[in-house]
């Protein structure tokens, strides 16, 4: 994909901007950031007609980093509601060719600490969040629950990051001339210098929080749930992140499915392997929720 493709897709996105979800209270709210200098447009969704207080989940949404609004993603948010009622608040972050790293990542994570300042007015469960995304948002919410525990500013309950987008070397055999659907080595590429173009022309360091797999302690994570295709350019990244965190005794749910393309279930939810993918997300998450915010051990 190039920049004339990805500005088609945006001009798409910022028509969809604001379209709710049949069956869900839908609110958009502005925040601001922690430096008060902009505001962040949020999308929070919660069941019609319930009482008490849910489980509060940050979802992130994909893009590669350059493209997507909340509501391109209307039928994921829909799939976590109906499989575990939860309040879920989406943001529309900053895409990397308005302003690179770590612009996005900022919005991210004052988003989350929005979230848990008011689990009051959301009607959230306290103390108990949930940080989700798919692809670049999966790896943004990667980066996310690793400062919000590196900090402690955040308690987590745990984590889904979906095929995440984590390692900004490319160096992986599943990263390097990649032509599968989906997403290729080549707009990962695209994407990863549009997102680190500063720290790229300035020679810095790439910090952890822009690329998760650069980070070396795992320990403090959360339970996590995740899966990836073995066609697709994440994959070996993926595979990396999830023994990191087996080998810190972190309780992680995943899957291979073998023979799938990047995002193969969005695009294609109808086939069965697709369903499959479904089924274990879902079935994942419900359990998470009863075992990691109902439960009160």
């Amino acid at each position: 994909m190039n920049k004339v493709g990805i500005s088609l897709l945006n001009t798409f996105s910022a028509n969809s901007k604001g379209k709710n979800i049949e069956g869900l209270h839908c609110e958009q709210v502005y925040i601001c950031d922690a430096n008060n200098s902009k505001n962040i447009r949020l999308r929070i969704f919660s069941p019609l007609n319930y009482s008490g207080k849910l489980p509060g989940m940050l979802y992130i949404h994909g893009g590669g980093l350059m493209m997507g609004t909340p509501e391109d993603f209307l039928d994921i948010i829909k799939n976590y509601m109906d499989a575990s009622p939860c309040i879920i608040v989406a943001p529309d972050y900053t895409k990397a060719f308005d302003a690179p790293y770590p612009a996005a990542f900022n919005d991210c994570y004052d988003t989350l600490l929005w979230m848990n300042k008011n689990t009051a007015i959301l009607s959230i469960i306290p103390d108990k969040l949930i940080v989700a995304g798919h692809s670049a948002g999966g790896g943004l919410a990667a980066a996310v629950t690793l400062k919000a525990t590196d900090t402690g500013d955040v308690k987590i309950a745990f984590q889904i990051p979906i095929y995440p987008m984590l390692d900004d070397r490319q160096n992986t055999e599943s990263a390097k001339d990649n032509n599968s659907a989906g997403w290729n080595s080549k707009s990962n590429e695209m994407g990863w210098k549009a997102y680190l173009k500063e720290l790229l022309e300035e020679g810095s360091e790439i910090p952890t929080y822009a690329a998760p797999a650069r980070a070396e302690d795992y320990s403090k994570l959360p339970p996590t749930i995740t899966f990836v295709g073995s066609l697709e350019p994440f994959r070996d990244e993926t595979l990396a992140y999830v023994e990191h965190l087996k080998v810190n005794n972190i309780d992680v749910t995943f899957r291979l499915f073998e023979g799938c393309y990047h995002a193969f279930e969005v695009l294609h939810p109808k086939l069965k392997i697709s369903e499959e993918a479904w089924g274990f997300l879902l079935s994942a998450y419900s359990k998470y929720v009863h075992k990691y915010v109902y439960s009160k051990k």
